[in-house]
C-alpha cells in the first residue's frame, strides 16, 4: 500500500484507460470522452467551452435547451474588464430529456444549486449506460454530502458502475453575461479539492477531468483529493458566508432597502457586524470538525478547514482577517445582495434564493445534526437557522434547538440532513 495518504499527492493510477494526443482525450476505442453537463449554472457556461478546448465531446441537459447556442464562450477577463483570453466549446447535444444526452456519458457533472441534485440525479439515473465499465457521477460545487446523494440513486436505480465525485469549491469566480452563449471567468483558484469514492478512482478522473477544467487553461489549480466527503461539507463557505451576511444584513437593516440604489454590494459592502456573524458560524463549525476528527481518528482530514484556512490554502493568500478577505476582493466585489422587489416598490432580502434553500436545509442544519450526535453544542447555528425557519415559514428545529427529524423529513427533497437518506448514525457517514 502508498506509504502516503489519499489526502498527499497522488501517484499515476495504473489503470489508465484513455489516451492524450494533442491534447485529446480518447477512450480505449479511440473515441473522444463524453461528458454530459447537468443545468445551465454559472458554472456550466464556463465548463462547456474549457472541456470543449480540451476536445471532450459535450452534451447539455437542461430545462432551456433552445435558449443555448450551439457553441459556448466563455472570456478569461482581468477585473478591469480586459479580455485576456477566449474559448469556445460546442454543445453536441442539448435537450431537456435525459433520454437524448446521459446514455453516451462518461461522465455527468451536475452545475445547479444544491437544493436540486437530488431531483437532478433521480432524473437522468434511468439513462446512465449499466453496459459501461464505469460513469463519473459528481458536482462541481460539493456542498451537503454528495456521496449521500449518489448512493441513494444508486440504491434506488440498480446502479453498480457509477463512481461519485464533488469539487469542494468551484475552481473559478464566473458569471453568466448572456444566458445561453457568453460565460465570464475573473481566475482559478491556486489549489483545487475534490472527493471521490471510490477513493482509488481519484487518479483517473483527475486525467481525464480534472486537470482539464482549471489547469490546463490557468497553469494552477491543480486538484488534491480529500479523504471524505464529509471534509467538503464541513468546509465549503457559501454555507458559512451567505447564511451570516444574510443575518447580519438582517440585523443591520431588517432586510429591505426604500430603492435598488441603497441594496448593498454583497461583499463590497461587508461590515463587522456580518464578519462577526461569519466568524461566530465558523467557530461552531470549527466545533463539529473538531468532534469529527476526534470521533474518526484514523482519518487525517487535510483539507477540512476553517474559512481563513481554506482560503489560504486555494487562494495562496495570507489573509487573516475575515472582514478583509470578503470586502477587499475584487472577484467578487461586482456582486449584489440578492433582493425581491415588493409591491410597494421596495426591495426585500431575497429569502427565496439559494443562499437560503441551499444553505440552510443543504448547508448548516447537516451540520447541526452532526453536532447532536457527537453531542456538542452549536448555538450560533441554532440562532441562525431559527432566524432563517421564521422569516421564511420553515421547521428544521424545535423550541429547544433539537432537530426536527418529522418536520425535515416531511418530503424526500426537504433537507440534506443524513437521515434523508436512510443514515441514522454518525458511524455511516464516511465512506
Amino acid at each position: 500500500p502508498p506509504s502516503k495518504s489519499i489526502e498527499e499527492k497522488q501517484k499515476p493510477n495504473p489503470y489508465t484507460p484513455r489516451i492524450t494526443f494533442n491534447s485529446i482525450t480518447i477512450n480505449m476505442l479511440g473515441d473522444p470522452l463524453t461528458v454530459t453537463v447537468v443545468g445551465g449554472g454559472n458554472s456550466a457556461h464556463v465548463l462547456i467551452p474549457f472541456l470543449g478546448e480540451t476536445n471532450h465531446n459535450v452534451n447539455l441537459m437542461t430545462r432551456r435547451p433552445n435558449d443555448w447556442d450551439d457553441t459556448v464562450t466563455c472570456e478569461v477577463q482581468n477585473m478591469s474588464g480586459e479580455v485576456l483570453k477566449s474559448y469556445h466549446g460546442k454543445i453536441q447535444k442539448k435537450s431537456s430529456d435525459p433520454a437524448d444526452v446521459i446514455p453516451d456519458a462518461d461522465i455527468i457533472v451536475l452545475c445547479m444549486p444544491v437544493h436540486q441534485y437530488r431531483d437532478a440525479l433521480f432524473r437522468l439515473a434511468p439513462y446512465i449506460d449499466k453496459s459501461k465499465k464505469e460513469v463519473f457521477v459528481g458536482t462541481i460545487f460539493g456542498q451537503a454530502g454528495f456521496n449521500w446523494m449518489v448512493h441513494e440513486m444508486e440504491k434506488e436505480f440498480d446502479l453498480s458502475n457509477t463512481v461519485a465525485f464533488a469539487v469542494g469549491l468551484i475552481p473559478w469566480i464566473c458569471r453568466t453575461e448572456k444566458y445561453g452563449s457568453l460565460g465570464y471567468n475573473y481566475g482559478g483558484k491556486q489549489v483545487n479539492i475534490a472527493a471521490v469514492t471510490p477513493h482509488e478512482k481519484f487518479g483517473r478522473l483527475k486525467d481525464i477531468f480534472l486537470d482539464d477544467i482549471c489547469y490546463k487553461q490557468f497553469g494552477s489549480g491543480r486538484f488534491v483529493q480529500a479523504c471524505s466527503f464529509i471534509s467538503l461539507s464541513l468546509s465549503v463557505d457559501n454555507q458559512i458566508i451567505h447564511p451570516g451576511r444574510c443575518y447580519g444584513l438582517w440585523q443591520r437593516y431588517g432586510g429591505k432597502w426604500k430603492t435598488y440604489d441603497e441594496v448593498p454590494f454583497f461583499y463590497k459592502d461587508f461590515d463587522q457586524l456580518s464578519a462577526d456573524c461569519v466568524q461566530r458560524l465558523d467557530d461552531d463549525y470549527t466545533t463539529v470538525r473538531n468532534a469529527i476528527c476526534q470521533h474518526f481518528p484514523d482519518r487525517p482530514f487535510k483539507y477540512m478547514l476553517d474559512y481563513l484556512a481554506l482560503e489560504r490554502l486555494t487562494h495562496k493568500s495570507s489573509n487573516n482577517d475575515t472582514l478583509a478577505s470578503l470586502k477587499d476582493s475584487q472577484q467578487l466585489g461586482r456582486i449584489k445582495t440578492p433582493t425581491e422587489q415588493l409591491d410597494d416598490g421596495t426591495y426585500m432580502l431575497a429569502i427565496h434564493s439559494r443562499f437560503f434553500t441551499d444553505d440552510i436545509p443543504y448547508g448548516i442544519l447537516i451540520a447541526k445534526w452532526i453536532a447532536e450526535q457527537l453531542n456538542v453544542e452549536v448555538p450560533f447555528i441554532d440562532e441562525v437557522i431559527n432566524w432563517a425557519q421564521d422569516i421564511r415559514g420553515d421547521k428544521f428545529l424545535t423550541k429547544d434547538n433539537k432537530i426536527d427529524l418529522e418536520a425535515c423529513l416531511k418530503t424526500r427533497l426537504t433537507s440534506g440532513i443524513p437521515p434523508a437518506y436512510g443514515i441514522t448514525s454518525v458511524e455511516d457517514i464516511l465512506d
